[in-house]
């Protein structure tokens, strides 16, 4: 088996969609429309997220949600100018910023709609 994607049920996944192609450097590779606005947008390596809006399922108070236990990681070279910008655009400061023991250090956003988004810069890359 192959992971094909993960899938959040959001607020206004259209919206959240196109911020995340214009801020965080993804690209919208199917868009399903109504009724649930099934959206995926993808990285250049393949990793997908699907982002829909499903009356079957509560929609999750993201901003309530620590983002310990549920958030995005994006890989920066630049935490201060990467995190300037994404607050620029309408992300929030969750306060929470760390240096690990190997030295990779990261800072939790959340984006418009509450989902956190973790910017780290590690020491060396995972794969």
């Amino acid at each position: 088996m192959k992971l094909e994607h993960t899938a959040l049920n959001v607020p206004d996944p259209k919206a959240q969609a196109n911020w995340m192609v214009e801020h965080l450097g993804l690209k919208l590779v199917r868009d399903l429309g109504e009724p649930t606005f099934i959206t995926f947008v993808a990285d250049n390596d393949g990793a997908l997220l699907e982002l829909y809006k499903n009356p079957k399922a509560d929609i999750p108070d993201y901003f309530q949600i620590s983002p310990y236990t549920l958030h995005l990681a994006f890989t920066t070279d630049d935490l201060d100018t990467t995190k300037a910008g994404l607050l620029a655009a309408g992300a929030s400061d969750t306060g929470i910023a760390e240096t690990l023991p190997n030295g990779d250090t990261y800072v939790f956003l959340h984006d418009p709609w509450g989902l956190s988004i973790q910017l780290i810069k590690r020491v060396a890359p995972i794969l």
